[in-house]
């Protein structure tokens, strides 16, 4: 099961992968690409070229998690952006999965305790 916290950060790699690559593979586009640590506890995301299959990679303290998933029909929604990575919020990333695109909503105010 996949347990997606409020307290992870999540990172969109922008770039598409190749999805041959595994644990170590991925890990190292974290590391060389997105220039970020892959041992600390973020979750990274990342898309294939046709946007119909997506993996999250994530260290759990004493190992690699590795959640991969192929659509069957229709595709991940990605929005173009600049940066290597791009940092979503947990409900971006549910919205994501669930194949909704958030690039067109906006989001009420709410008070948010920081």
């Amino acid at each position: 099961m996949l347990g997606l916290s409020a307290n992870l950060r999540y990172f969109l790699c922008s770039s598409t992968i190749d999805m041959r690559n595994g644990f170590d593979g991925l890990a190292g586009i974290v590391r060389n690409h997105l220039k970020k640590d892959p041992i600390s506890g973020d979750m990274f995301i990342f898309l294939n070229k046709t946007r119909t299959h997506i993996k999250l990679l994530y260290w759990d303290g004493d190992g690699f998690a590795l959640f991969y998933k192929r659509l069957e029909r229709g595709r991940y929604s990605h929005t173009a952006h600049n940066e290597s990575s791009k940092q979503l919020k947990r409900e971006e990333l549910l919205m994501l999965l669930e194949g909704l695109s958030f690039s067109n909503m906006s989001k009420k105010k709410r008070f948010k305790f920081d």
